[in-house]
């Protein structure tokens, strides 16, 4: 089997254009699988740090960021705060919200998807600007 070159840079190009990860090709019997090596600050471990002070102060925000409810992006596209530029957000941190609630829109391919809270809470975080490109499954906000 010959491996077309050609087509293998033409897939990794749409991935730098369309901010993709990963893309996958099949055309008869031949499957062309190209992805980016992307690393996340979460599946890094932490640096060995001298300084115990320090390292506590660290190990203490770690926990505080995981505790509380994460409400997860259905899909990959853009995240935006608002329904259109300059209108209110939708949530804002100590705002109390309820299940069902839309937290953000994510628009992928021209379509604005409403993001629904799974749970009743009031937002402690927002992890994501607006504008910013997000993941299937990233965390968008937590809730207490």
């Amino acid at each position: 089997m010959k491996i077309d070159k050609k087509i293998i840079k033409e897939l990794s190009d749409y991935l730098d254009e369309f901010n993709l990860t990963e893309l996958e090709y099949t055309e008869k019997d031949t499957k062309i699988k190209v992805s980016k090596n992307n690393v996340s600050i979460n599946n890094q471990s932490l640096p060995i740090i001298d300084n115990k002070s320090l390292a506590t102060k660290t190990s203490k925000e770690s926990i505080k960021s995981i505790t509380g409810t994460e409400v997860t992006s259905p899909i990959i596209g853009t995240a935006y705060h608002a329904p259109e530029p300059g209108a209110k957000k939708f949530v804002e941190v100590g705002k109390k919200i309820k299940k069902g609630d839309t937290i953000m829109i994510v628009e992928a391919m021209k379509t604005m998807n409403h993001v629904p809270s799974t749970n009743d809470g009031i937002v402690k975080e927002i992890l994501v600007s607006d504008g910013q490109p997000v993941e299937f499954g990233q965390v968008l906000i937590t809730l207490e």
